[in-house]
């Protein structure tokens, strides 16, 4: 993990088109200003682990639902 020390007003560089600035720092609390390329996307970071939860349980078919699709996928009974 890189740690920098920035003041108030000062920025950091992250690539060539993300820049993080330091706008107000009041105790220990810290406003960040951050300048990013619409197609990056920029969460809290406990927004983003609920989001990416939210994602795996969309994605993760229940076990009622799995037996559905099965079921379907069985080839019909024939008799020869």
């Amino acid at each position: 993990m890189l740690v920098l020390t920035r003041r108030s007003g000062e920025s950091v560089m992250i690539g060539d088109d993300v820049i993080i600035t330091v706008l107000e720092a009041r105790g220990d609390v810290i406003r960040l200003g951050i300048q990013a390329p619409r197609d990056v996307q920029v969460h809290r970071e406990e927004v983003y682990r609920e989001l990416q939860a939210s994602n795996r349980e969309a994605a993760s078919p229940t076990q009622d639902e799995v037996r559905a699709v099965s079921k379907m996928m069985k080839p019909p009974f024939t008799s020869d």
